[in-house]
């Protein structure tokens, strides 16, 4: 289940991507699978170890075009090991909401980034996440948890303000924002009801079989109650004043 659309946010074959915060991996597979030089990093060192072996599993299987490589590392968002100017392309997915520092987070992506590079960026949208938060306070009062709701002109300042330029957005998982209310109405960590199973059936079984009806209805939700917020932007050429 992707969260960044590539049809609005080009990968070319040979791009060198960094998957920040990868978590289980998915945008860092999606890169691999086109041919990306993908770097996926990760404070968690039990899920890059997972991401390994799937980047492993995938060349095996003949996933990746040739040219294609895959490193899976564990590290801090806050001070990357990678020189200046590394990256044509940066993903950070669900991420920012976690850190208490996400100014720091968005001046190191800026500055492992070469001008001319793109950056996507998703969070929880602020509407469907507030309303999470008010069902719920163990949604988010947890350990590693979220510490903030970003309204999107925020998102977006922050970014200008970091030195990008974000040149379009949009809302994905409109399905998925009932499912997390229901979560947080009945209990987050109670699977057993009734409601909630049967919701998550119906998303796995969209997830696998992507039926023509759910697809639709995903689109006419998404700018209503889509659950992420997704904000693309480009890092600027320096000009001849500036550089």
């Amino acid at each position: 289940m992707l969260t960044v659309d590539f049809s609005r946010f080009p990968l070319a074959a040979g791009d060198r991507v960094l998957d920040l915060g990868c978590g289980a991996g998915r945008h860092a597979f999606e890169c691999y699978r086109r041919g990306a030089q993908v770097v996926a990093l990760d404070r968690n060192g039990e899920e890059i170890r997972e991401v390994a072996k799937w980047f492993a599993a995938m060349k095996e299987a003949g996933e990746a075009p040739a040219g294609a490589t895959a490193t899976a590392m564990e590290g801090d968002a806050l001070a990357l090991p990678f020189p200046d100017a590394s990256f044509d392309v940066v993903i950070i997915s669900e991420v920012m909401e976690h850190i208490p520092d996400d100014k720091g987070v968005l001046a190191e992506m800026v500055r492992v980034l070469k001008p001319g590079g793109r950056i996507a960026i998703t969070v929880p949208r602020y509407g469907p996440e507030k309303i999470c938060w008010t069902l719920s306070d163990a949604y988010h009062e947890v350990e590693g948890g979220h510490i903030r709701i970003y309204r999107g002109d925020e998102l977006l300042d922050r970014m200008r303000e970091a030195g990008l330029a974000p040149y379009g957005t949009h809302h994905a998982h409109g399905l998925h924002s009932p499912y997390w209310w229901l979560k947080c109405a009945f209990g987050v960590d109670n699977d057993k009801a009734l409601p909630v199973r049967a919701y998550h059936k119906l998303l796995v079984w969209d997830i696998m079989k992507k039926p023509k009806a759910t697809r639709v209805a995903e689109q006419l939700l998404n700018p209503v109650i889509g659950k992420s917020f997704v904000a693309y932007a480009t890092k600027p050429h320096l000009t001849g004043a500036d550089a």
